[in-house]
């Protein structure tokens, strides 16, 4: 894709080293810059393909001295086969409903996120995260950003996922749950449910963030196959021997 803005004029700033959330024993540093008003879309889009990952209106990849063990991750839509544990999921959350809006805050959705960290990520930073902390994750960016609801038959919101829509296909940018309803496996369900929006759309890939050999917390999205990350010479897919 050919950015409107050369990349090469925009102005990237490297982060102090600090603790690795993923791996033990290692630092990680980020390459990140912040999206253009005026071409926020478009920018988001060029650097998503190109590595990196979008928080609010910063877009960031790891730039880790000594280890390169973060991958950009994506699903081959086209090729994508559900496995039979995904296939039992699809049926359970068959009677969800989706609704797709603008990005924007709601005290329903910061009410479901503040029981969905302090069940599944406790003391992890986000637990104490104030509406207005809230109200920037959702709504601070000039990306091309939606909320995907699903909501159960009796009305009650279950799950929200915020999403990126890039040209060639969603970017899942952060997703919380219920954290009572864990027989519907909703946070794999997110993902499902992406893959077939994007299979409908007949766009080519769902953006599944970072990879990360040896983490147990990343070690879900080799789960969805074929999984393509991106290595020094482009998008390639992930071994079996490596998932």
């Amino acid at each position: 894709m050919t950015h409107p803005f050369p990349l090469k004029q925009l102005r990237f700033f490297l982060t102090a080293p600090a603790p690795c959330p993923y791996l033990p024993d290692r630092m990680e540093r980020k390459l990140f810059t912040h999206l253009h008003a005026l071409d926020g879309p478009e920018l988001n889009d060029s650097l998503t393909q190109a590595g990196f990952r979008r928080s609010q209106n910063i877009v960031y990849r790891p730039a880790c001295e000594n280890c390169n063990a973060c991958l950009s991750s994506r699903i081959d839509v086209a090729a994508f086969k559900p496995s039979r544990t995904q296939r039992r999921i699809m049926r359970k959350n068959k009677d969800l409903h989706r609704n797709i809006e603008p990005a924007l805050a709601s005290d329903e959705h910061y009410a479901l996120l503040l029981r969905y960290v302090r069940s599944r990520h406790k003391d992890g930073g986000m637990d104490d995260m104030s509406y207005a902390d809230y109200l920037g994750m959702i709504e601070d960016t000039t990306a091309h950003c939606m909320v995907c609801e699903y909501h159960a038959p009796d009305g009650r919101l279950l799950a929200v996922a915020l999403v990126d829509q890039l040209t060639d296909g969603p970017s899942l940018v952060y997703s919380f749950f219920a954290p009572n309803e864990a027989k519907r496996s909703l946070g794999a369900f997110i993902i499902l449910d992406h893959v077939r929006q994007a299979q409908n759309n007949g766009q080519d890939y769902v953006y599944l963030g970072y990879w990360v050999a040896g983490s147990k917390k990343m070690a879900y999205k080799s789960q969805y196959r074929p999984l393509e990350v991106l290595r020094t010479g482009g998008w390639v897919r992930l071994g079996e021997d490596q998932s």
